[in-house]
């Protein structure tokens, strides 16, 4: 299991923190382009996961050369530096007082690390809670995997990103965000926003109330007219923890809003009126 700060919600873009703040160095991304990318397949063969991941690395991936091992494979070839991975994780966050794990997707380079949570993360992304399906997430896998690479390529070619805020860099997509037909589920709406006319009251751009079929369509065809929700919240599972809000292209899988809120009766698990209103602030 992995350990990170809550405050520095930023990180998930650029590494993760333990005690320190760390960022990958110029060091860590130069030495991941000089290695083989083992993509970590599940213990269970009957998930989803393992036959996405298999077809979306095949479409996607172009940055290493890579290949697939089991779980057990990866504690063998983890502190081998000539090895970068590709792998789910269980998150929890250091001084929280909730219960509440997260499953994300991690790119970290191998080496000799005692524990794989001091394995450093090149960029690692939020798809669920823990205890939350998979079919909550596993049509967006294709997107997000996307993100990886490109987040791999920007810190590459642009270095002093990590050393300013990588997150403020994303967040000045919002501007774009008005051109663009915003696919959001009706189960990811907050009640005060639950409806198309509720929404055009403080959302004066493009929206569909969608499925994830659509979704998943726009993402298939690269459509760049589309940005979507990515919500990462409890589903239901009683943990009121945090629920992350991320707006991403369908084409470009760029990040046009990251923000999350603590759950609580005035705000609910999804999508805000304030979140409408910072997009349109913006």
């Amino acid at each position: 299991m992995k350990k990170i700060f809550a405050g520095l919600v930023i990180l998930l873009l650029g590494g993760k923190v333990f005690s320190q703040s760390y960022v990958p160095s110029r060091e860590d991304i130069n030495a991941f382009y000089t290695t083989k990318t083992l993509v970590v397949l599940e213990d269970n063969p009957l998930l989803e996961y393992n036959y996405i991941i298999k077809e979306i690395m095949k479409q996607e991936w172009t940055i290493t050369e890579y290949d697939f091992i089991s779980s057990a494979e990866f504690e063998e070839k983890r502190k081998d530096p000539q090895y970068s991975f590709i792998y789910q994780a269980q998150v929890t966050f250091e001084n929280d007082n909730t219960d509440a794990a997260y499953r994300f997707l991690h790119l970290s380079l191998g080496g000799d690390y005692f524990r794989m949570n001091e394995m450093p993360d090149i960029v690692a992304v939020p798809l669920s809670y823990y205890s939350v399906e998979e079919d909550n997430y596993a049509y967006k896998l294709a997107v997000l995997l996307r993100f990886m690479q490109n987040h791999a390529l920007l810190i590459r070619d642009n270095p002093e990103i990590l050393s300013a805020n990588v997150f403020k860099h994303y967040n000045d997509n919002i501007k774009d965000i008005q051109d663009k037909t915003l696919y959001i589920l009706e189960n990811e709406l907050s009640k005060d926003v639950n409806s198309a006319a509720r929404i055009k009251k403080v959302y004066p751009y493009k929206f569909r109330i969608a499925t994830k079929e659509e979704i998943e369509e726009a993402i298939e065809e690269r459509n760049p007219d589309v940005v979507f929700l990515h919500k990462v919240g409890p589903e239901g599972t009683k943990l009121d923890a945090r629920c992350y809000k991320v707006i991403i292209g369908a084409a470009d899988a760029n990040f046009y809003y990251f923000d999350y809120h603590k759950i609580s009766d005035k705000n609910p698990d999804g999508f805000l009126e304030k979140d409408f209103k910072s997009l349109v602030k913006k």
